[in-house]
């Protein structure tokens, strides 16, 4: 007996049914690979933005480098330069230093004393000359210690030159010279 179906229409509906599935499946592929490409177009686009900033980044790290190079210099030169007016300020004032101190020994230079040489080492001044007595050198030392242009006198040598009780004797001392006092009370 033949075979007759009497029922096409299931077998229609099948093969509509993997028409459907089939174009589902090729949809569904082609937006999945379209978000796929939306989503790496997306990253892409952020990561080269990122890429952007970063060398923007670098650039201007370059630049503040070069102003921090620059500022350190500059620094170093104001420290230069306010060192050699420091220097320059203490030279100006102690500028009549000099001349205080000397006008300083030669008001204290009793009668009966007279120097023959004067030398100075640094903050120090070392009196050779000769006195009549051992008194007038200890008066010239206290008169010496009492100035207040200079510091405490020591006397190194003092030594008579004959035995006579009119003779000479010749003495070496050394003072100190007093600090500057600055403008603003230290000294």
């Amino acid at each position: 007996m033949p075979r007759i179906n009497l029922l096409p229409w299931r077998e229609e509906r099948r093969q509509e049914r993997q028409q459907q599935f089939l174009t589902i499946v090729v949809a569904s592929f082609v937006i999945a690979v379209a978000i796929f490409y939306i989503a790496l177009s997306y990253s892409n686009g952020l990561i080269d933005e990122q890429n952007q900033r970063n060398v923007f980044l670098k650039k201007e790290i370059e630049l503040m480098d070069s102003k921090i190079a620059e500022i350190s210099t500059l620094e170093d030169e104001r420290t230069r330069l306010l060192a050699r007016m420091n220097v320059i300020q203490e030279l100006q004032i102690s500028r009549p230093k000099v001349v205080k101190v000397l006008d300083a020994i030669v008001r204290t230079l009793p009668e009966g004393i007279y120097l023959e040489k004067l030398t100075r080492q640094g903050d120090s001044i070392i009196l050779d000359g000769v006195a009549q007595s051992n008194a007038r050198v200890s008066v010239f030392m206290r008169q010496l210690d009492s100035n207040p242009e200079l510091t405490e006198a020591t006397l190194s040598v003092i030594e008579r030159t004959s035995t006579n009780d009119d003779a000479i004797r010749k003495f070496s001392l050394s003072i100190g010279e007093s600090k500057v006092k600055k403008e603003d009370g230290e000294s």
